[in-house]
């Protein structure tokens, strides 16, 4: 049977190369259109992680959402402690939050001044990547102010200038020191840009009567999947009332955006198999049509109806999976060869600064696992196309098949 399957395949050339292209050209588009669209976001997942927000944060409960000097960690070399012995975690670093006005000569903006440790800040954050005049801060600062690019057109000033500070210390009495600027720096996004200046902590914990304390402690991990796991790990050995977050409840709209746009792209996808499953339906039933006079002279000699769905199925098999596993090897080379080689699409970032995109590059995400199913997919619609044909052949008796014009 698979041999006369195989021999219809080579007798009807044309069909059969049709019917095989048509396929294959579905699958390679699949595979392809949801490596670029998972991509995409684990690009703009990672660039927003990378530049301030980091995978897990440690904090004070309720500090997330109504963060004050009230709710800060104040037992801050004891987590710090816990954090080392844990698996899975990269790198940390404590940070201290305080909004504050900035004064120039020129004019005043309120902003976030935030206390980092240079060092452990440089491998959790882009920040010190993002230099574009100046330095970076470094442990031996003191009155040192590394400001955003946008922040300084706010005000005025440039590198060398001189900044006022007022705002409050932690015990909320009055805090004023002078800064100077000793770096601007610009990670793409527009609203950090312009809204945020980093001292070194240290210096500002002084300044603060904060020296135990931080706002939040910053997590990196090895495996940005396994986020959820390393957070419970840490969660287990904290004190009572601090709670330990991933960039899911952190970057909550940014999560709801991702998942407004994969509904969209699965929406077009669903469009795409309908059009792709009638395409094949249609093809296939006027293959099967143009050989109805075929199969009932099968009939008429004694093969069995049961034999002839088999025959039938068997051709759409081998048509299936021959079409179905080169497109897959096809669409699997470009979504590798994309992820290491993204297209680059000059202006893209400028214009999607506001949605975490930083970047003009666009990869692929090359994954075996989602590869495998999207080939799966295409799969199941070339057998679910060949059952009306199918049915559509059986209402005729021998007789009436081989009378078919």
């Amino acid at each position: 049977m698979f041999s006369l399957a195989l021999k219809n395949l080579l007798f009807y050339k044309g069909r059969t190369l049709t019917t095989f292209l048509l396929s294959l050209c579905s699958t390679v588009l699949f595979v392809v259109y949801v490596a670029f669209m998972d991509g995409s976001h684990e690009s703009m997942l990672k660039n927003s992680l990378s530049i301030y927000t980091g995978a897990i944060q440690v904090m004070q409960e309720g500090h997330h959402e109504n963060p004050s000097y009230d709710t800060l960690l104040e037992d801050l070399p004891s987590v710090m402690q816990t954090l080392k012995n844990i698996e899975g975690i990269r790198a940390y670093t404590p940070r201290l939050e305080s909004f504050a006005l900035l004064s120039s000569e020129e004019d005043s903006v309120g902003a976030m001044v935030t206390g980092i440790v240079p060092e452990s800040e440089a491998l959790v954050s882009r920040l010190k990547e993002a230099l574009v005049k100046g330095r970076y801060l470094d442990s031996e600062d003191s009155n040192g102010l590394y400001m955003g690019e946008e922040l300084a057109k706010r005000l005025g000033v440039d590198l060398g200038d001189e900044i006022a500070l007022v705002g409050s210390a932690t015990d909320y009495s009055f805090a004023a020191e002078r800064f100077q600027i000793i770096g601007l720096f610009r990670t793409g996004l527009f609203e950090f840009d312009a809204s945020s200046a980093f001292v070194n902590k240290a210096y500002f914990d002084a300044l603060m009567l904060s020296e135990t304390m931080a706002s939040s402690i910053v997590v990196t991990v090895d495996d940005l999947e396994k986020a959820e796991t390393v957070a419970g790990e840490i969660a287990g050995q904290m004190p009572s009332r601090v709670e330990v977050l991933t960039w899911k409840k952190l970057m909550a709209s940014m999560v709801q955006a991702m998942e407004v746009d994969s509904l969209f792209g699965y929406i077009s996808m669903g469009l795409f198999f309908i059009v792709v499953f009638f395409v094949i339906m249609i093809f296939g039933f006027i293959n099967i049509s143009g050989r109805i006079r075929e199969l009932g002279l099968l009939r008429a000699l004694g093969v069995h109806s049961y034999e002839i769905l088999k025959l039938l199925l068997l051709e759409s098999a081998i048509l299936a999976f021959a079409s179905v596993l080169a497109g897959t090897l096809i669409g699997a080379y470009l979504a590798y060869f994309y992820e290491v080689n993204p297209i680059i699409i000059k202006g893209m970032a400028e214009t999607y600064k506001a949605y975490g995109i930083i970047s003009d590059e666009v990869p692929t995400r090359f994954d075996l696992f989602t590869i495998a199913w999207n080939a799966m997919v295409v799969l199941l619609l070339n057998f679910l196309a060949i059952l009306y044909p199918v049915y559509y052949i059986r209402q005729f008796t021998p007789t009436e098949a081989m009378r078919h014009v």
